[in-house]
């Protein structure tokens, strides 16, 4: 096997291994297991489906049971289950489009080492790096994310997953007082692994080094914090820029969305 397909599928073992299901359920406000599958329940009402490994079990039977088991619970108004390319799932897509799953786009699981993000660069005359932590700065970030993906979320939701995460980080990138760009950072506790999520830039500022920047900012972050990996579920706005650094692609993940009728 040649030594990069090595790398990359000790990369992706490593990812199996450590960043899904117990790293996944971290922040839920209720857990619940059912075979081969973990529930969360998360602040702001929102459920999430994680598991390690699929094979020999049958999705027909285990997707209406997580169905019934969020349905039970009226706080949950929408559930994510994040699926990925290299498991072994025959019939899930099926199962989960039955059950009232719609998938949504997919996107590359990069990985790569935090020290080759970790440079010092340029920014655009005016435009400034800071971390965040008071919930106005946190509001106006999630204004930012929520215009350029189109898709709002409860704010309350991030604001109660930073309370009882104190090691999560957000960034943010500012010109004139305005937020134009944003990302966080999630240590990922008793691993290597850092992962950067929510990064959005807005379209006028995008391909002028101020994302690069801020994901650069957030990967000294992690090395001060002793994570030498970077995980990331990247676009293809952001892939290539990951792939610059000699990040690689480990699989493809997709998120299905259930909402409640």
């Amino acid at each position: 096997m040649p030594s990069v397909m090595r790398a990359t599928a000790h990369l992706l073992a490593a990812y199996d291994r450590e960043l899904r299901t117990e790293a996944e359920m971290r922040g839920a406000a209720a857990v619940t297991r059912i075979g081969p599958l973990w529930l969360g329940t998360f602040p702001g009402g929102s459920g999430f489906v994680s598991y390690r490994d699929l094979e020999g079990a049958d999705p027909a039977e285990l997707v209406p049971r997580v169905v019934e088991h969020f349905e039970r619970d009226p706080g949950v108004g929408e559930v994510e289950w994040k699926t990925r390319a290299h498991d072994v799932a025959p019939g899930l897509h099926e199962a989960l489009i039955s059950a009232g799953f719609a998938p949504g786009e997919p996107e590359s699981v990069m990985i790569g080492e935090a020290q080759a993000l970790a440079v010092e660069l340029p920014l655009p005359e005016g435009v400034t790096l800071r971390q965040v932590a008071d919930e106005a700065d946190i509001r106006r970030m999630v204004a930012m994310q929520d215009e350029v993906f189109g898709s709002p979320r409860p704010v309350e939701g991030l604001l109660a997953e930073l309370a009882d995460d104190p090691t999560i980080e957000c960034w943010i990138a500012e010109h004139d007082g305005e937020v134009i760009s944003a990302g966080r950072l999630h240590p990922v506790a008793g691993t290597a692994f850092a992962g950067i999520w929510g990064g959005a830039t807005v379209p006028r500022w995008r391909r002028r080094g101020v994302y690069r920047a801020l994901t650069a900012a957030r990967a000294r972050s992690a090395l001060r914090r002793g994570a030498t990996l970077i995980h990331s579920d990247s676009t293809e706005d952001s892939r290539p820029i990951l792939e610059r650094y000699g990040f690689v692609k480990v699989t493809e993940t997709t998120p299905y969305e259930w909402h409640r009728p």
